[in-house]
C-alpha cells in the first residue's frame, strides 16, 4: 500500500468539481483508492463519499492506493492535488 497526505489549498475545499474529476482520475486505476480525513476514509471512486468528507481549506487529506498499479495511481493523484487543490 501506498499513501500520500497532502493540504488542501483551494479556497473552498473539496467541492464539487474537484470531487467530481477526482471520481474520474481515482476510477481509472485498478487499485483500491481510498481519502480520508482524520479518522473517516472514503472511496475515491465514489462521489458520495469524498463529498461526505466535508474536506475543507486547511486540512488534511490522506490518500492511498493498493493494488497492481498502486506506484502508479499514488504519484498521479499527487500530481492530481498540486495541480487542482
Amino acid at each position: 500500500m501506498k499513501e500520500f497526505k497532502y493540504v488542501i489549498t483551494d479556497p473552498e475545499g473539496i467541492h464539487a468539481r474537484p470531487a467530481g474529476l477526482l471520481v474520474k482520475q481515482a476510477a481509472g486505476y485498478k487499485s483500491d483508492i481510498k481519502i480520508g480525513k482524520g479518522e473517516k476514509m472514503a472511496d475515491a471512486k465514489r462521489i458520495f463519499g469524498v463529498m461526505g468528507l466535508g474536506v475543507k481549506t486547511g486540512e488534511e487529506i490522506v490518500m492511498t492506493a493498493e493494488g497492481e498499479d498502486e506506484d502508479t495511481a499514488i504519484t498521479e493523484l499527487e500530481e492530481f492535488f498540486k495541480a487542482n487543490l
